[in-house]
């Protein structure tokens, strides 16, 4: 999991949560990152911006094991052919990052926390995640994407 920063094209920022299995984020070159985009809210508040703009931060928390912040700072692009998009199942596309700047932070603030379970809304190899109950609402329907709204009438829903 990580937190990725970016700013609107008036300079407004957005915060979002990024999470996934093991493995999601991958190093695929010497300075750049890759990750999945899953199905979410449909809003695209982050990932929206970096069509506006590109540059990015994101913050890497590891909770146990001596607890360590990583952060990143770059320039994000969307693709939606991208090669890896066979390897992560659920992805809807590919964020790709370029670092610029990776740092260490200090955690002494940070507080020790155990994982419980992953999300059952994680996609992973041959599971398909629940559909979250707010997209059952009638009044949500129209303001779902057109894969949603069809995946919903394939099932009857």
């Amino acid at each position: 999991m990580f937190w990725l920063a970016t700013a609107d094209a008036d300079g407004f920022p957005d915060v979002s949560y990024k999470g996934g299995m093991p493995g999601f984020v991958r190093v695929v070159g010497p300075s750049e990152i890759a990750f999945p985009n899953y199905d979410g809210n449909g809003m695209y508040k982050s990932l929206g911006n970096v069509l506006v703009n590109p540059k990015v931060g994101l913050l890497f928390i590891r909770w146990t094991d001596g607890p360590r912040r990583i952060r990143v700072q770059g320039r994000a692009s969307l693709h939606h052919d991208d090669p890896l998009m066979a390897e992560w199942e659920g992805a809807q596309f590919v964020v790709r990052v370029q670092a610029e700047r990776i740092f260490l932070n200090c955690p002494r603030y940070l507080h020790r926390m155990e994982l419980a379970e992953y999300s059952a809304y994680a996609p992973g190899a041959g599971q398909e995640p629940p559909i979250p109950d707010w997209k059952l609402r009638p009044e949500y329907r129209e303001a779902l994407p057109e894969r949603d709204r069809a995946a919903l009438d394939a099932r009857g829903l």
